[in-house]
């Protein structure tokens, strides 16, 4: 689980960093100096617990954030719950902490953005800048654990990369078809099926 953590880790950070600078122009300076900072703080910490993780124990984590992520999703606690003043900022560093430590915290970190009235293209831009450095905390802690065991899937790992960035372009067109209620509910039952999915694998 540590080598498949770190795997997916360098394709994710491609696509955020893609991203990002995509949607840089719409990024909320003033509330990422402050969310993104304390996110990348909690990533740090959650990557140096994961170091010290065994293999069943980073499963169980990731699988419980998974299926906590898909019950969020369908149950649409982003516009159901908007926190306010420091619990917005904790859960950032929350978000930061459960990304660090399982790689899975895309979900928390839009929650906690909603406290801060951005417009919906901010919001995403400033979530995904966050991401970047939630990825930059993190994912030399993963590449030092994983080590030589990446360099037999370096192959799988450079065709994920180009996937991804293929996919973070032409997604962008195709979401365009599917209603926000429609993408919400399918992306959440397929997330929710995987950690059920790893909870399986765990015991």
């Amino acid at each position: 689980m540590a080598t498949a953590i770190a795997a997916v880790a360098l394709p994710h950070a491609a696509a955020t960093a893609l991203r990002c600078w995509r949607l840089r122009r719409a990024i909320d300076w003033a509330v990422l100096r402050g969310f993104g900072l304390l996110s990348a703080a909690g990533g740090l910490v959650g990557a140096l617990l994961f170091a010290r993780l065994g293999s069943r124990a980073l499963t169980l984590a990731l699988a419980a954030l998974l299926i906590l992520t898909s019950i969020a999703g369908l149950a649409d606690w982003a516009s159901r719950w908007h926190p306010r003043g420091p619990a917005a900022w904790l859960l950032g560093l929350v978000s930061g902490f459960f990304g660090g430590l399982a790689g899975n915290q895309g979900g928390l970190r839009i929650v906690a953005l909603s406290a801060f009235s951005l417009t919906p293209i901010a919001l995403v831009a400033t979530a995904t800048a966050a991401g970047v450095l939630v990825d930059a905390a993190r994912t030399p802690i993963y590449l030092w654990r994983a080590g030589s065991g990446l360099v037999p899937i370096a192959g799988h790992i450079a065709l994920a990369t180009a996937g991804v960035l293929a996919g973070t372009i032409l997604g962008e067109r195709i979401l365009l078809g599917l209603s926000p209620q429609r993408f919400r509910r399918v992306t959440a039952i397929a997330v929710g099926a995987l950690g059920l999915w790893l909870l399986t694998q765990a015991f």
